[in-house]
């Protein structure tokens, strides 16, 4: 492949990220679909319907990983989430870490460009101060801290830290098989929970559950499979086009945020490229920017006191902290990272669910003491 059949490529790789990521958007706009609002609308109310729109996404989206992972289509060993580490305890608290400033910041990575797209000012700033904080923990002071604290403590495996190489050691079968078997079992009975919901079986929550899932499915066939190069012509070695990790990668809105935030700043440095990650953060964006405003659902909205205003920066701060930590936010680990059976994804999503009622349980004791 010479090189202006690589740019080509690298731009059928990019436009389809967006149109994705833009159908993500005008999905959740019109849905409502958000992992902070399932979690509260179960801890306040009992009500469990967009819990099981995410359950849903999980199923779909997992079952399509890993039936191109069982053709051959995506290789799970070359995605982002695949690693001999096992880093439980960056899992672990940057996963509490973020899913307690979600709830601060009214709302996770993704919901924070989805009320960008419908108008709200304050969560402009959320994505600038998340931005931020997450580079920082990239590559700048907070990466120090991570470095030398919660990255040293992990369990080194022969192979990757996934569940179906697990399955697959403990009862003698390839792990391509565990991998597809785990899916129609895990995935399949996610979406069978979710149907058997009282009243989910209306469009919004089918759309939802079954439109993320399969857009995350398909932006893993953008990047593992349409942006893959088997012999890159200027470092003769393989390659994944336009990523950020050099590998495959889903959906996710955390470090794609910092890396936008850098793109921005130093747009005039032309070592600074789009990448999938990116358009996915102009993508959901624009989605939602042009679903609110054809349903007229577009609303200007800003902060109401100091305090909010406060929680909002907190907020965002603990996201771009713990969402690198993390490795991911309540899509790129609790949706994408979830779908190719990563341990620590497990850990990462369990400890964003516990911030995440963490935070509710402490909003609703700051609003009995002011009372």
């Amino acid at each position: 492949m010479d090189i202006p059949a690589l740019n080509s490529l690298t731009a059928q790789v990019l436009w389809a990220g967006f149109i994705l990521s833009m159908i993500f958007g005008a999905i959740a706009q019109r849905t409502h679909f958000c992992t902070m609002g399932a979690v509260s609308d179960i801890v306040n109310m009992g009500d469990w319907t967009r819990m099981r729109m995410w359950g849903m996404a999980i199923g779909v989206a997992m079952i399509g990983f890993f039936t191109m992972a069982a053709a051959g289509v995506i290789d799970p060993a070359k995605t982002l989430y695949a690693s001999n580490r096992f880093i439980w305890l960056s899992a672990l608290v940057g996963g509490a870490m973020f899913g307690f400033g979600m709830v601060l910041a009214s709302g996770c990575g993704s919901k924070t460009l989805v009320r960008i797209g419908g108008g709200s000012l304050k969560s402009v700033v959320v994505f600038a101060v998340m931005g931020i904080a997450a580079f920082a923990t990239l590559k700048g002071i907070t990466a120090v801290v991570r470095v030398a604290t919660v990255d040293k403590v992990a369990i080194d495996f022969t192979a990757n830290a996934t569940l179906p190489n697990w399955v697959a050691g403990a009862i003698g079968i390839s792990p391509a098989a565990a991998g597809i078997g785990l899916a129609i079992l895990i995935g399949l009975g996610l979406i069978v929970w979710a149907l058997f919901g009282e009243d989910f079986r209306r469009f919004d929550n089918l759309l939802a559950g079954l439109g993320i899932g399969a857009v995350v499915a398909a932006m893993w066939w953008v990047s593992g499979r349409l942006g893959y190069v088997a012999e890159h012509p200027e470092t003769l070695q393989e390659a994944f086009l336009a990523t950020n990790s050099g590998r495959a990668e889903a959906l996710s809105f955390v470090s794609p945020v910092a890396y936008t935030v850098d793109w921005l700043m130093f747009f005039s440095d032309k070592s600074k490229v789009l990448t999938l990650g990116i358009v996915s953060v102009f993508g959901v964006i624009a989605g939602s920017a042009v679903y609110a405003g054809l349903s007229r659902n577009f609303r200007w909205e800003g902060f109401r006191d100091a305090e909010d205003t406060a929680n909002h920066l907190v907020g965002a701060t603990l996201m771009g902290v713990g969402g690198v930590c993390a490795m991911g936010c309540t899509v790129g680990q609790g949706l994408s990272g979830i779908s190719t059976l990563s341990l620590t994804s497990f850990v990462a999503l369990a400890a964003i669910l516990a911030g995440c009622v963490a935070g509710l349980k402490y909003q609703v004791w700051r609003l009995e003491r002011s009372a």
